[in-house]
């Protein structure tokens, strides 16, 4: 079969034994091409795709492939849509450049995709932006106009093997589960009949928790001279008060000016930013009030405490903290202080509270951590006063940690602690 593959003369030549299937063979420079093609009728339209070439794909393989593709065309699949794209990879949209759906594609996976975030992600996730961002950069651009039915398990075993490979253990576990609960909800909403998500263990292995905690050495060295560690005022600013306070990131991020009341000494966190969905309000020590004075000024007019540049009307995303953290390791590095992550602040802040002999639902309390059912039922005492002794605890040992004054901050006392070089902001 091969050998009359290769001496049919130019035209187009069909199989008999598979429908539609051809051979286009064309005269080019040097002898001719021979590429397979496959013929079919799609919505009163006769549409030709290139199949491969000979004799690169045999006649047997192209015969399996006509098939195959027919099978789906049977089943409603447009044999143009269910192949995977040969391009590269393209660049991932932002959130705001999401491609429109057609009506008529509404097995795709865009479009399941564009279902999946408005009608599960965004009413039933409180921070549904994370997995809509994961969406958009590791699974859509890969598959962006194909029919979600024709997604084999083998490709998403590629899709996370390919995760893994530049290091993102731990993404690689997020994306495979997200993409198992994406087919879930298409085969809910009709739009896929099965799962292609078939794993028997997390890609990405099982996940240690973190357990970093800056030693006493390196927070004496931070809190000597946070302005050299980081560079950056506002970044400098924002440490301090993770590591004062023990909060998220993300609450820090999106806390505006009106839930900071400098007088009370308090910080607001609204249920609708809080992880465990519960009000929580943060007592702040004179430390922490004097750093949010100091992004006060940085940020002017903005309503947010960290607008993303000074008087914008929009909150920073946390992951530009992040990403300020990583650009400043190696200045960390050379005062002695080994890679973290502002995470790790928190778990700092946990650590000291323990070191402190602060009870633990006190410490927990501080952090935010919801409580057992059982207490969180029936004990509705805020323990305010308790946090914020414990709080004002953990500054005074951070203020003694240093080589500097030993800072004096009761419950009572409203004012800031001394800095060891006042012009470092």
């Amino acid at each position: 079969m091969a050998t009359m593959v290769a001496i049919l003369p130019p035209g187009d030549h069909t199989d008999p034994a598979a429908l539609g299937l051809q051979l286009r063979v064309r005269p080019k420079r040097g002898g001719y091409s021979r590429t397979w093609l496959l013929r079919y009728r799609w919505r009163s339209e006769w549409v030709r795709i290139v199949l491969g070439h000979a004799p690169g794909m045999s006649l047997i393989e192209a015969r399996s492939r006509a098939l195959e593709l027919r099978k789906g065309l049977d089943d409603g699949i447009d044999p143009r849509r269910g192949r995977p794209s040969r391009r590269a990879r393209p660049a991932p949209l932002p959130l705001s450049a999401a491609p429109a759906v057609h009506p008529d594609d509404s097995h795709s996976i865009d479009f399941l995709a564009s279902e999946f975030i408005e009608r599960y992600l965004r009413p039933t996730r409180r921070c549904p932006e994370y997995a809509e961002a994961i969406l958009r950069r590791d699974i859509l651009p890969r598959w962006r106009g194909r029919d979600a039915r024709t997604i084999q398990p083998g490709e998403i075993v590629e899709l996370l093997d390919g995760i893994i490979d530049r290091g993102s253990r731990v993404m690689a576990n997020r994306v495979a589960a997200l993409l198992g609960q994406l087919f879930k909800f298409g085969i809910q909403r009709r739009i896929v009949a099965a799962t292609p998500v078939q794993l028997l263990y997390r890609p990405g292995g099982k996940e240690r928790p973190r357990q970093r905690v800056l030693t006493d050495d390196e927070l004496r060295a931070f809190l000597a001279a946070p302005m050299e560690c980081t560079r950056y005022p506002k970044l400098a600013h924002v440490m301090l008060i993770l590591l004062l306070t023990g909060q998220r990131r993300g609450e820090l991020a999106a806390a505006r000016w009106a839930d900071i009341n400098l007088e009370t000494r308090t910080w607001t966190i609204p249920a609708e930013r809080s992880k465990n969905g519960r009000e929580h309000i943060v007592p702040l020590s004179g430390w922490a009030i004097s750093e949010f004075e100091a992004l006060r000024a940085l940020a002017k007019r903005s309503a947010w405490a960290l607008p993303a540049s000074a008087g914008e009307r929009h909150p920073i995303d946390p992951m530009c903290l992040s990403r300020g953290v990583a650009r400043c390791l190696d200045r960390f590095k050379a005062h002695g202080i080994a890679a973290f992550t502002l995470h790790d602040l928190r778990r700092t802040c946990r650590t000291g509270l323990a070191r402190l002999k602060i009870e633990p639902h006190i410490a927990e309390r501080v952090l935010g951590h919801a409580q057992e059912r059982i207490a969180a039922t029936y004990d509705t005492h805020a323990y305010l006063d308790e946090m914020r002794s414990a709080l004002n605890q953990w500054a005074e040992w951070l203020g003694a940690c240093t080589a500097i004054t030993p800072l004096q901050m009761g419950a009572e006392s409203d004012a800031p602690p001394p800095r060891s070089t006042p012009s470092r902001f």
